[in-house]
Order: C-alpha cells, then structure tokens, then sequence
C-alpha cells in the first residue's frame, strides 16, 4: 500500500493541507499534548517578548505527525512576527539560502522541514546567518571574486527533522533550544479529537472520541484523518453522531485494529514472524520482503511498533516479540531465535 493511501499514516497527504490548516491551533494555550515543551516554550516566548528580543534558535524532532509545523506556527503567533516555511531538499542552492534570508525582517521566523536534508553547501550559508547574523555573498568569478559581507536582521530558526541523528553536529550546535516531540497519551488525543470535531462541527460524546483516540497510533494528525472518515460514516450509516458503537463499526469496516494497526503494520510483523522466524531480520532484507524502502521502515513503521513493544531492535536485526505474537493471535515456538539477545 502506497503511504499516502493509508489512513493511519503520520505523514501528511496530498489532500489535507487546508483541512489542517483549518484545525491547527494558533497558541501555546490551545495546543494540546507536549505539557513540557509547551511549559519550557511559554516562558522562552515571554522572556523574549520582554526584552524585545528574537527567539533564540530552535529545533523540533521526532516522529511525524506529532506537530511540529504546528508549533513552529503557534511560535510565530505568540511573538507576533511573520512565518517564512521551506523545507529542507527545497533549497539545492546555496543562492537560495541567501535569498530567503535577506528577506528576513527584525524578529520573523525562518521554518524549515525536514532540516536533516538540507544540502552541506547550503548548510554553510546558514551557518554564520544563525550564528553572527550575516550571510557572506560570493561576488564575480575567478581571480577577481570576492565576497561581500550582508547583516542580517535578528530573527529565529526553526528546524523540524524526523532524523535527528542525520543532521550534521555543527547544525545541530547551532540551535540553541532542542526539544524532542513524543507521541501523545490517549487523554490529550481525546481531547484534541473532541476539539477537532466542534471546529467541523461534528457531534461526538467522551466514549467516541476514547475510540479514536486509542487507535491514532499516539499521532494528532492520525486523530483528524480519522474523525473525517467517521464522520463520513456517522452520517451515512450512523445517526449523525459519532458514539463508541459507530466508532467501532466504522474503523472495523476501515480495518484498524483496536490499538491502530492496519494491514502494513500486519504484513510487517507477519513477514518477520512466518518468513524469518520472528527475527532476527535485517533492515534491508526485511524493506525488500515487503518491497518498502529502510528508511520508510525505520522512520514511519518502526517508531508505534517499538512503543507498543510489538518490535526490538538487535545488533543482528529486527525481533518479534511476545506481545506481537498474543496480538495477532500467532503460536511463538519457545525457541525462537533473537528473541532474548
């Protein structure tokens, strides 16, 4: 199944960029989840404000979905300065850097997605912009070129990255805030499933938005793909309203398990149960079983299965575990291999 088909995918598709647009929160107080980093935001924002100052550099990382964009927005609204969103392989050149920043007014926010695959020679245009506030422009060619020095206007970077360990260590140094987005528990995904649905004006009570909420995968933006699809079914099969009965009705009929797996999910965790033994399995050998790319596996398959404990990784490959098998009902032979390494 192609990634942007799947229902319980993080990644964002094609078609759901003005719906969550429409839903995203606007400040520190409506976002919901990631108590933490919010609180730790909150009196950066503040402490800024009241000097006057730029935000110093931040970076956001883990798995998608989790709100990154989102709080990168929610940033800009609390200072009240501009937001300028590129990404990371959308800037091949290191004249482009250049010109995004000299755009730059006192205080805006520079967002870039996917941080971890920006190109190094644009990297080092970056560089001194984030550190000294200055961009150094080559000038002419050959034995007459030169470089001319621009000041910048203070203003903050703000990197989101799924792939933290990718990212070059002298990027990395350069953000002076870093926070790691976990996946969220199912009371702020039932609440962000209750908010979501008053804003599309969708009936739902406590229970339905529970049913939702426990099959999101721990992802936001699993929980408003999902309402959309049940509201869908509420009003065609259902009353109107999204309870527990029509919630569970709906995601059976959409085959998403009871804690959010799908058929990729199953297809993985069968493959390295019944052609592998339970593991353990390559990366590489288990991505071409499945004809899936590693790096898709490790950084959108991976992540809920190693949280729910249905995967481990072992110097010697991916492992089944205990829990994989009860869950979808399969035998585990006492002496699988990889299972205690």
């Amino acid at each position: 199944m192609d990634e942007a088909e799947r229902l319980v995918a993080p990644v964002q598709q094609p078609d759901e960029g003005a719906v969550e647009l429409s839903l995203r929160p606007r400040s520190l107080r409506e976002y919901i989840g990631q108590e933490k980093v919010k609180e730790n935001l909150a009196i950066f924002v503040e402490a800024a404000r009241g000097r006057g100052e730029a935000l110093d550099h931040v970076l956001l990382y883990g798995p998608p979905g989790l709100g990154k964009t989102t709080l990168a927005n929610v940033l800009a609204n609390e200072m009240g300065v501009r937001i300028k969103t590129t990404s990371g392989p959308a800037i091949e050149r290191p004249g482009d850097m250049a010109a995004m920043l000299t755009m730059m007014n006192r205080g805006d926010i520079f967002f870039i997605d996917e941080v971890h695959r920006l190109p190094r020679v644009v990297e080092e245009v970056l560089y001194p912009a984030m550190e000294d506030r200055v961009i150094d422009v080559m000038m002419s060619k050959g034995p007459a070129a030169h470089s001319v020095r621009i000041p910048l206007p203070e203003f903050t970077v703000v990197g989101a990255t799924t792939r933290y360990a990718s990212m070059t260590s002298p990027l990395r140094e350069r953000f002076g805030v870093t926070y790691r987005l976990d996946f969220y528990d199912y009371n702020a995904l039932k609440e962000i499933a209750v908010r979501s649905a008053a804003i599309l004006d969708v009936p739902i009570d406590e229970r339905g938005a529970m049913e939702i909420a426990q099959r999101s995968r721990g992802t936001p933006r699993v929980v408003n793909r999902l309402l959309r699809r049940l509201r869908d079914y509420a009003q065609v099969r259902g009353r109107g309203r999204i309870d527990r009965d029509t919630a569970q009705l709906a995601l059976a009929m959409l085959e998403i398990d009871a804690l959010g797996l799908d058929e990729v999910d199953r297809k993985l965790l069968l493959t390295i149960m019944e052609k592998f033994a339970g593991g353990p399995v390559g990366l590489d050998t288990l991505a071409a079983s499945i004809s899936e790319e590693s790096e898709t596996i490790e950084d959108v398959y991976e992540p809920f299965l190693l949280q729910l404990g249905f995967i481990k990784r072992t110097p010697r490959g991916r492992v089944a575990t205990p829990l994989a098998y009860e869950h979808l009902g399969k035998p585990m032979r006492p002496d699988q291999p990889g299972l205690f390494q």
